[in-house]
């Protein structure tokens, strides 16, 4: 069959099947006006919990500030090419310096993108003859680093260290046959529940078993732990993890990402990681921008303060109200509502329109059928009047839902009309 016909005759694969009445209201909506707690969606000021904003730093003044004098005197194109060939500048080296510093490892490398660079360092880490343990739950750029591995690859159950202990068993009796090692990969923070990676126990393991850990801590960087060092300070466990790997995307509210650890490692992924070596090197507003996005994560705590007295505030008030909102410990908080595709659609209309209040809706693959996630991220720049409205919203939401408002389509349809 042609590529094109297989195509065009699928539905869109697991999410794509919803493309049709999705597009452009329920996937890839449109939020405008300056990154804030308010925004204009489809014409209305909506109070929004979307984004991955953490610290508020995406408008912050001193971060404009410094975005904007890095685009005056370089501009976008600078510096031109990869690095290992003509990109390469004494702020791209400073930035790294400063992220091992904060991270108390020997080295760092930056990356252009988070995602891009955790599948290549999976890559650039492993042979075929080495064995990767992984969570089940791990992020979509950890499994596809994943999958490059052409050796064997062993999955626990989430955050089961029963199970994950049994996998290391296995691949320790694999190892001694085909001589290779153990790479055990984590996250520091799950990014759908806010759950964390039981970092303590799996460390705990490294006792009795030879292994390396590598934690993906997009969303703990600049977060989690009393310096903002992460979800291994969190844990008190920096000195045992092997690699760390953070990205600016959520705390900072930017682009790119670094991963730290053992100077000869870190040299050896600095000529080795494809994703990198054969990409255009960082534009410096985006070094620059980042240099001071981390000089405010290490010199303003009140921003990490006020991001957990929201988040607090918000968890609590949801399980005092009886919601379902998981194992959550970090930001990132899902609040779980049982009911149909449709059902979640009409909330989710209901929300935006009725009672102007945007966060993101997940259904069916991603969560089992039957189950609707909303997902809300708080962020420094909220209030706890915010968390309030919001709360007494989902109250009335939950009501709703109970008595079968959100059945049938005509809400859905009007919405996207």
């Amino acid at each position: 069959m042609d590529i094109f016909e297989r195509i065009i005759n699928d539905e869109g694969g697991p999410l794509g099947q919803y493309r049709t009445k999705a597009h452009g209201y329920f996937a890839y909506p449109k939020l405008e006006g300056p990154i804030q707690p308010r925004m204009i969606f489809n014409g209305k000021e909506v109070l929004a919990w979307t984004f991955n904003n953490y610290l508020g730093l995406a408008n912050h003044p001193e971060v404009r500030k410094a975005d904007a004098e890095a685009a005056a005197e370089w501009g976008l194109g600078y510096p031109m090419g990869a690095r290992m060939m003509s990109g390469q500048t004494k702020y791209h080296e400073q930035l790294e310096r400063e992220l091992a510093d904060f991270e108390l490892k020997e080295d760092a490398f930056l990356f252009n993108f988070g995602y891009q660079g955790m599948v290549s360092t999976i890559d650039a880490l492993v042979t075929r003859h080495d064995i990767i343990v992984y969570d089940s739950e791990a992020h979509a750029c950890i499994m596809d680093g994943v999958r490059l591995h052409m050796g064997q690859r062993i999955v626990y159950p989430h955050n089961d260290i029963e199970k994950c202990e049994k996998a290391l068993q296995r691949a320790t009796k694999l190892v001694s046959e085909t001589g290779g090692g153990i790479l055990l990969i984590t996250e520091g923070v799950y990014g759908m529940t806010g759950a964390l990676g039981r970092l303590d126990k799996i460390v705990e393991l490294k006792k009795k078993y030879k292994f390396r850990i590598l934690i993906d801590d997009a969303h703990g960087f600049g977060v989690m732990g009393d310096n903002g060092r992460g979800t291994s300070e969190y844990f008190n466990v920096m000195d045992d993890i092997d690699l760390y790997f953070g990205a600016f995307a959520k705390s900072m509210a930017s682009i790119g990402g670094f991963v730290a650890g053992p100077a000869s490692i870190i040299n050896f992924l600095r000529y080795n990681l494809r994703s990198q070596i054969y990409a255009k090197s960082l534009p410096m507003p985006l070094v620059m921008g980042n240099l001071k996005r981390l000089e405010l994560i290490r010199t303003k705590p009140e921003l990490r303060d006020k991001l957990w007295l929201i988040t607090r505030r918000l968890q609590e008030g949801l399980r005092e109200r009886g919601f379902d909102i998981g194992k959550a410990e970090a930001c990132v908080t899902p609040i779980f509502l049982q009911g149909d595709v449709v059902e979640a659609t009409n909330i989710c209309v209901d929300l935006r329109e009725n009672h102007k209040v945007f966060c993101s809706v997940v259904v069916y693959p991603v969560v089992p059928k039957g189950v609707i996630m909303f997902r809300i991220i708080p962020t420094a720049m909220h209030s706890l009047e915010d968390v309030e409205y919001t709360l007494n919203v989902f109250s009335k939401i939950a009501e709703n839902l109970k008595s079968g408002m959100y059945k049938g389509t005509e809400m859905q349809n009007k919405a996207i009309e």
